[in-house]
């Protein structure tokens, strides 16, 4: 008879839950959070797993990587389906979460994600770091105006290199708000010191990563987008068409059909918000900027501008850049802009 379990990830121990086919609770218990833990209490049963689910999270990726690496038969579920699934459960624990789980397995019910490889995960780290310390570049420059602001003091256009001199002449004069600008523009200067390395990291990376190399062929695709388009799509082999990339990254609008009922709505969102936010940059640099090589792409976005506005055709962009990058990875081939009038 084949067995299914399920495993509820917590920071220090994990509840484990395993059923057999009937659906019957064989062995319960809770493990350290560990994978030489795991494995260890999973050989000690004495029969093999059909299936082991677990869902994704912080640590869900690392156990689930040692885990597969051992021969366990591991899936690592979609947390947006997970959620759903355990919405008709009354009392919610980490015990119950480990029942459903190892439930799901046994039913098939649920969608496998794709667990990054190592070095696209390190990416992804570098640049959430440099998304961290940019954003709070950004919010000690805005306090410091919304501070100086209030005295009527206004700092107006600056660039990055004469802002910090423009907060020093405001403040000259006013001895509290020396003191505080001054505290400000040194942590500021750190913050900016950083923020600069992690740019030459990123660029670095970016010249010597083959597959964001291939991207930034493409028109308007940058160090920035290339890294983060190629770090969440790691393994181009498991999309069967280039055209999942727009629904995989949330790009593609809702659908409510019900009776007499039929509603489109905005695009779902779904998936990872890094990436719709870099393609949206990247159309939007597109159809702002004079960008060579890209006059089929603009003239199709700028109609979809005129019919239902500047918005829309950015979104739409982006979401038709996502399918071209896909098949340039699939492929392995640099952007062309004449190949739709080569196939035709």
């Amino acid at each position: 008879m084949d067995h299914y379990a399920g495993i509820d990830v917590s920071l220090e121990y994990s509840s484990v839950c395993v059923v057999d086919a009937s659906g019957k609770v064989v062995r319960e218990a809770k493990v350290v959070s560990e994978p030489e833990a795991l494995i260890g209490w999973f050989g000690s049963l004495g029969f093999e797993l059909a299936r082991i689910g677990l869902e994704a999270g912080p640590l869900s990726q690392w156990l689930y990587a040692a885990m597969k690496q051992a021969g366990l038969a591991v899936e690592l579920l979609e947390t947006r389906h997970v959620s759903d699934a355990f919405k008709a459960m009354p009392v919610k624990s980490d015990r119950n979460d480990a029942r459903k789980i190892a439930q799901l397995m046994r039913l098939g019910w649920f969608r496998p994600v794709h667990c990054k490889s190592i070095t696209a995960q390190e990416i992804r780290a570098m640049l959430t770091a440099r998304k961290l310390v940019q954003s709070k570049l950004l919010d000690l420059e805005n306090s410091l105006r919304g501070i100086l602001r209030g005295f009527g003091l206004k700092v107006g256009k600056t660039t990055r290199t004469n802002f910090a001199g423009r907060i020093e002449e405001l403040v000259k004069g006013h001895p509290n708000l020396q003191t505080i600008g001054q505290a400000l523009l040194r942590a500021r200067a750190v913050l900016l010191a950083e923020f600069n390395g992690f740019e030459k990291r990123v660029r670095a990376m970016s010249r010597l990563h083959d597959k964001a190399r291939l991207l930034m062929s493409a028109p308007a695709v940058g160090p920035i987008v290339s890294l983060t388009f190629a770090c969440a799509i790691d393994d181009p082999s498991r999309f069967t068409s280039s055209k999942q990339a727009g629904p995989h990254f949330g790009l593609t609008p809702k659908k409510y059909q019900s009776g007499e009922t039929d509603y489109t709505g905005r695009i779902s969102k779904h998936g990872d918000a890094s990436v719709r936010e870099a393609l949206y940059e990247a159309a939007h640099i597109m159809l702002t900027k004079p960008i060579k090589g890209c006059s089929d792409l603009k003239s199709w976005a700028m109609r979809i501008a005129r019919r239902a506005g500047t918005n829309k055709a950015k979104v739409a962009l982006a979401r038709k850049l996502a399918v071209i990058m896909l098949r340039m990875l699939k492929d392995n081939v640099p952007f062309n802009p004449a190949a739709k009038a080569a196939t035709a």
